[in-house]
């Protein structure tokens, strides 16, 4: 088996491709060592110290590093936690769960109003459609967080947060694409 290695616009993110399939949909993100025990190989990337953020994506999964460790030391281990994952084609996640195929922050930021449904409807479908696979492309991943008034609320993730572009990602790419597409937007913010 190989696992090839992407940059990804965050220098502290890299991104691995198994060459399969990781989630069947969806993303899961771990920010520490206590939500990654859901996932045997999310905690044991964790356990390898340097690691600060672990994504599941659908054919990669995004690592990101503390500040200042060394990705040329840092890589390999991560590359022989995967493969050995891989090869023994354990489960993703801990007792299988299949529950666990959807990102885990997906608390709203704001309500949405039942009358803004069919505005919600198409900001969503704009994100799963054009923004997300994006996105994906750098390890990363947006979560829905929210609407009201105008303003979008967007969760970032893997190599997304936290990183040097995402402001301008979300500032200049994806809010232009949603007021030019849904003009009831008038701005979105990074929740």
């Amino acid at each position: 088996m190989f696992i090839e290695t992407e940059t990804t616009p965050n220098p502290s993110t890299l991104k691995f491709l198994p060459g399969r399939q990781v989630m069947p949909s969806g993303t899961r993100e771990f920010t520490d060592p206590e939500t990654a025990e859901a996932s045997p190989l999310a905690s044991a990337l964790f356990s390898l110290g340097d690691v600060t953020g672990v994504l599941f994506g659908g054919d990669f999964v995004a690592v990101t590093a503390a500040p200042g460790a060394d990705w040329s030391a840092l890589k390999p281990q991560v590359v022989s936690v995967l493969l050995d994952h891989f090869v023994s084609e354990a489960p993703l996640f801990a007792g299988g769960g299949a529950e666990f195929s959807v990102p885990a922050e997906t608390d709203p930021v704001v309500a949405d109003r039942e009358e803004d449904a069919d505005i919600i409807a198409q900001i969503k479908d704009l994100l799963e459609t054009r923004v997300r696979p994006a996105v994906a492309a750098d390890g990363g991943d947006i979560v829905y967080r929210g609407f009201d008034d105008g303003v979008v609320y967007l969760g970032m993730q893997g190599a997304c947060s936290g990183c040097p572009s995402s402001t301008a990602t979300l500032k200049h790419g994806i809010e232009g694409l949603l007021k030019h597409y849904v003009p009831e937007v008038s701005e979105v913010r990074a929740a």
